[in-house]
């Protein structure tokens, strides 16, 4: 890469640009920068999926001498529902393989052993919609193990899974990659999961170029604390926690009784007997696939019980009747707010300005307090300069923060979150951790789903750990 950069259409700023670099085949790169610095840009430009409809671009980037195309790279996106294309695990996997000719024997062959490796133990015929987010993303990550690929690009391919399946993962990775002796650029916020794995540290600045280069220990034993400060999980550079406030006695707003949730009528678990307080913290922990969405989207409203009752507080229900799951969309907007999974199933507007105006306008708010609650969060959540940018062409990690900024707007009672904290760097993370715990000092009551066990540490009151 020369001089390479690219702004995609609609952002005022250039995602990524005057970018000088060499990547050696078989090496093994770790891709650091803040969030918003144009990593995933980066990823997608090398596994030639950029269009050209889609932005405009500097400078010269090469892949085994020729132009990035389609084929030539393997690429694990931030997003795994985006890369399911057929609805059994097995032909999902398979795809890949087929499209490049592989006989059907090697094949198949190929799709045990990538599942095998990357810890999904599933039937072939299993529903790829049936799977968690943290199973989704290792078939992702299957998918493109099965191929062989000569450059594999892993864009936080661990960020949705649970602490075992986050080793599981990065091993098959190093597996394959030693195996193959394919190139390897994977971006990860926190280092310690790749550190050990990766023979080089490459980090991009936000405001353009390459800041730091060079094998893992160097950069960081002499560029630690900078990259720290500018967002880089940092091993023995903590972020700052919160400053918690004196709080008022906690008050149960929703509690379950003999809950069992599930998808289609069939549990995943039962028996769950909860309490939600408000100016308090649950956590909701677990491996993947144990039901912890599910749980979530349960408690919000979302989705009805396969067994025993959600009940909200006369104080919380205003009027709007006793179980959630009656109440009407505009009643749930002050009641209880939810953040999926995934950031893009929620945005409706065209510009992020927009997004945040949505919840406000729909309460009926004067023009003054929705612009002053959106400047707000704008503000709060680093994404005033992205106001007018289309809410899908952000980076994975301004995603989440929009996502979790729209339900702020309209200030809810309770606010059900999951995974809130994915794709943030280390700023990021204080910043966001910092708003939830005041919104909780100040009486919200706040369910967090998450495998991120510093979240858990910074703001939790009580955890629940699914199994």
């Amino acid at each position: 890469m020369s001089g390479w950069g690219w702004r995609h259409a609609g952002r005022l700023a250039w995602a990524v640009r005057d970018l000088d670099l060499s990547i050696e085949p078989g090496q093994r790169v770790l891709l650091l920068g803040a969030s918003g610095a144009g990593k995933s840009t980066l990823l997608h430009a090398l596994a030639g999926v950029l269009a050209d409809d889609e932005g405009e671009h500097e400078g010269t980037m090469l892949v085994d001498g020729h132009r990035p195309a389609p084929g030539r790279a393997g690429l694990v996106l931030q997003d795994p529902d985006s890369q399911l294309i057929l609805a059994r695990v097995g032909d999902d996997v398979a795809f890949g393989c087929e499209n490049l000719g592989v006989p059907r024997d090697e094949t198949w062959r190929r799709v045990r052993e990538s599942l095998d490796a990357v810890g999904l133990a599933v039937p072939l015929d299993r529903s790829t919609t049936a799977l968690s987010g943290g199973q989704k993303q290792r078939l992702a990550l299957a998918g493109v193990i099965a191929m062989r690929p000569g450059l594999i690009l892993l864009d936080e391919p661990t960020a949705n899974l649970d602490p075992v399946g986050v080793a599981e993962v990065r091993d098959a990775v190093s597996r394959v990659a030693q195996q193959t002796g394919a190139t390897l650029v994977v971006i990860e916020h926190r280092v310690a999961v790749w550190q050990h794995v990766v023979d080089r540290v490459v980090v991009l600045g936000a405001g353009g170029g390459v800041v730091a280069d060079g094998n893992p220990s160097s950069v960081l034993e002499a560029r630690g604390a900078a990259l720290a400060a500018g967002g880089v999980w940092v091993p023995g550079h903590p972020p700052p926690l919160p400053n918690r406030r004196q709080r008022r006695a906690p008050v149960a707003v929703l509690d379950t009784e003999g809950l069992a949730v599930g998808r289609s009528r069939e549990a995943v678990q039962s028996g769950l007997d909860l309490s939600v307080s408000s100016g308090a913290t649950l956590a909701i922990t677990g491996s993947n696939g144990t039901g912890k969405s599910t749980l979530g989207l349960t408690l919000a409203g979302l989705l009805p019980p396969v067994g025993g009752v959600v009940t909200a507080s006369d104080v919380l229900a205003d009027g709007a009747g006793p179980h959630p799951i009656s109440w009407r969309s505009r009643q749930l907007l002050t009641r209880i707010g939810t953040v999926f999974q995934q950031p893009e199933h929620q945005f409706l507007a065209s510009t992020v300005r927009a997004e945040l105006s949505v919840g406000p306008i729909a309460l009926g708010l004067s023009a003054a307090e929705t612009d002053s609650r959106v400047t707000e969060l704008l503000e709060r959540l680093r994404l005033a300069r992205l106001a007018e940018a289309n809410p899908f062409t952000l980076s994975g990690g301004e995603k989440r923060r929009l996502s979790v900024a729209t339900m702020l707007a309209t200030r809810p009672g309770v606010l059900v979150l999951d995974e809130p904290t994915f794709g943030q760097d280390s700023r990021t993370w204080a910043e966001l951790v910092a708003l939830l715990a005041e919104l909780v000092d100040d009486g919200t009551a706040l369910v967090a789903i998450t495998h991120d066990l510093d979240l858990v540490d910074a703001i939790a009151d009580s955890t629940v750990e699914l199994t």
